[in-house]
């Protein structure tokens, strides 16, 4: 997939006491625009208002234009056509709920249009918003973890957000990758992210102190940990 794209393994304004991020300072510089256009995307999460209200927080008038696209036909924003997104400068997918996010995308017809605005458009997201960029992911979607295999495959492999900031996302994902459940697959800790450029991963960046980056692979029938390296914001 051609295009810019900025994963987050966790962190951003959705997990930042007040708001603040280097992360999300990043992906609006990635724009290159003053002003950005910045839309949030909640499907994850259900459209959660408190997801939205942080949102606007983190990204007042002064720094950006923003917007919400909502499929649950929720106020205050109501339902919005997805052809909206093509009109973004940056596109923000939150966390929540993996499988749902893929079901009610490909039901409202979201895949080609995101296929159509990565060419001039920053895509970037957190956990759920993470893990639907990859052909493959660990979710809690179902609650307990579990393999999921039905990613948009925008980027290669899996991924794996907060790593170590979860229990048992460590241990499971090392299962899963071992016995050929999920491919290799970019693991990211909270507070840390990678850059991606048509499709080619350029940098992992972090914004708090021992964050961690790994790419998980298969050698025979186990998984071993390669760390990536990493750059501080800041």
């Amino acid at each position: 997939m051609d295009g810019t794209l900025l994963t987050l393994g966790g962190g951003g304004f959705l997990m930042s006491a007040d708001g603040s991020s280097l992360i999300d300072d990043l992906a609006l510089e990635l724009t290159a625009t003053t002003r950005p256009r910045v839309c949030f995307i909640p499907t994850a999460s259900g459209d959660a208002a408190s997801a939205t209200e942080r949102f606007e927080a983190a990204f007042p008038a002064s720094r950006a234009q923003t917007s919400v696209l909502s499929l649950f036909n929720m106020g205050p924003y109501g339902y919005t056509d997805p052809h909206m997104l093509l009109e973004q400068d940056l596109i923000y997918v939150g966390g929540g709920s993996t499988a749902n996010l893929l079901a009610l995308w490909r039901l409202h017809g979201l895949v080609p249009i995101l296929e159509q605005a990565a060419a001039g458009t920053v895509l970037a997201g957190i956990s759920a918003g993470m893990n639907c960029w990859f052909e493959a992911s660990s979710t809690d979607s179902y609650g307990p973890l579990a393999p999921l295999n039905d990613g948009l495959g925008f980027l290669p492999g899996g991924a794996c957000p907060h790593y170590l900031g979860e229990p048992t996302r460590r241990k499971k994902l090392m299962e899963w990758v071992g016995s050929g459940q999920l491919p290799d697959t970019l693991a990211l800790d909270d507070g840390a992210a990678a850059l991606w450029v048509d499709g080619e991963l350029v940098r992992v960046v972090t914004e708090r102190d021992g964050a961690v980056a790994l790419r998980v692979r298969r050698v025979g029938d186990c998984a071993v940990e390669e760390p990536l390296e990493t750059h501080a914001l800041g």
